[in-house]
C-alpha cells in the first residue's frame, strides 16, 4: 500500500482547495473531473517519483510511477487539446516541479521552499478550474487565488511552526505576521465575510504555539492529528464561504 500510495494527508486538501475554488467563482463543468483526476495523477506520480529519487530499491515503485505519471499525461493530454490556455500552467508547474525532484534527491523533502513549491503548484488550479467554464472574469477568479494563497501558504507556516519548528519563536512570529499582512491586503481585496475569515485564520495561527507550548509535556500534548483536524474544518470554511458568498 505505501508503494501506491504517500502519507502526506494534507496534499489532498492542498489539492481540492484551489480546484473548488476556481469553481466557486464560475460555474462547474463536467471538464472539472477531468482536471481534478489530472490533478491527483499529478500529485500521486510527483509524490511517487521523490520517494524513487531517495530509494535504494527504485524498482519496487517502477510500477506506481508509469501508472500514475500515464495517467496524468493522458488526462492533461485531453485538457490542452480541448483548452489549449491550460499549457500556460506549464510556466509555474515546471519549475516549481524542479524543485521538489531537486529537494527528493538531496533529502527528505521538507523544507519550507519545497513547500512554497508544492504550494505554487496546487495554486494553478484556482484558474485552470475557471478556465474549463469559459472566458476568465478575471477579478473573481484574481481574488480567489489569493484566497487559496493566503490560506495554502499559511497553513503552511502555522502547522509547520508547530511541528517541524516547535518551539522556534521567530518562525511563529513569521506564521502571525504573513497572517496579519493578509488580512490587511484581504481588507482591500475581498468582501468583509472573507476578511473576517482570514481574521480567524489569523488567530489560529497565533494562538496554535501558544497551546503547544502549554500542553508539552501532559497528558493531552497537541499532537499532528488535532492540527490535521483543525485544519480540515477551516478548509471547509473557506470553501464554504465561497460558494455560498460572492467573492
Amino acid at each position: 500500500f505505501r508503494l501506491w500510495m504517500p502519507r502526506q494527508h494534507g496534499a489532498w486538501a492542498m489539492l481540492a482547495l484551489p480546484l473548488l475554488l476556481g469553481i466557486a467563482a464560475t460555474r462547474p463543468t463536467g471538464w472539472h473531473l477531468v482536471l481534478a483526476g489530472a490533478a491527483v495523477a499529478g500529485y500521486l506520480a510527483s509524490t511517487t517519483a521523490q520517494t524513487w529519487a531517495r530509494a535504494r530499491a527504485r524498482e519496487r515503485y517502477t510500477a506506481s510511477l508509469l501508472v500514475y505519471a500515464g495517467t496524468a499525461a493522458v488526462l492533461a493530454l485531453a485538457l490542452v487539446v480541448t483548452h489549449p490556455v491550460l499549457l500556460l500552467a506549464l510556466l509555474v508547474l515546471v519549475p516549481a516541479g524542479a524543485i521538489t525532484l531537486v529537494a527528493a534527491k538531496l533529502g527528505p523533502a521538507r523544507g519550507v521552499a519545497v513547500g512554497f513549491a508544492q504550494v505554487a503548484q496546487a495554486l494553478v488550479l484556482v484558474p485552470a478550474a475557471a478556465s474549463l467554464a469559459g472566458p476568465l472574469d478575471s477579478p473573481p477568479v484574481a481574488k480567489a487565488t489569493f484566497l487559496a494563497a493566503v490560506y495554502l501558504v499559511g497553513t503552511v507556516l502555522a502547522v509547520r511552526s508547530v511541528i517541524r519548528e516547535q518551539g522556534n519563536a521567530g518562525f511563529a512570529a513569521i506564521s502571525v505576521g504573513f497572517h496579519v499582512a493578509a488580512t490587511g491586503a484581504g481588507a482591500f481585496l475581498l468582501p468583509p465575510p472573507f476578511v473576517a475569515l482570514l481574521g480567524v485564520l489569523a488567530i489560529r495561527a497565533a494562538l496554535l504555539p501558544i497551546v503547544q507550548a502549554r500542553r508539552r509535556g501532559t497528558a493531552n500534548p497537541l499532537r499532528p492529528i488535532h492540527v490535521g483536524m483543525m485544519e480540515m474544518v477551516l478548509a471547509t470554511c473557506v470553501v464554504g464561504l465561497a460558494f455560498v458568498a460572492p467573492i
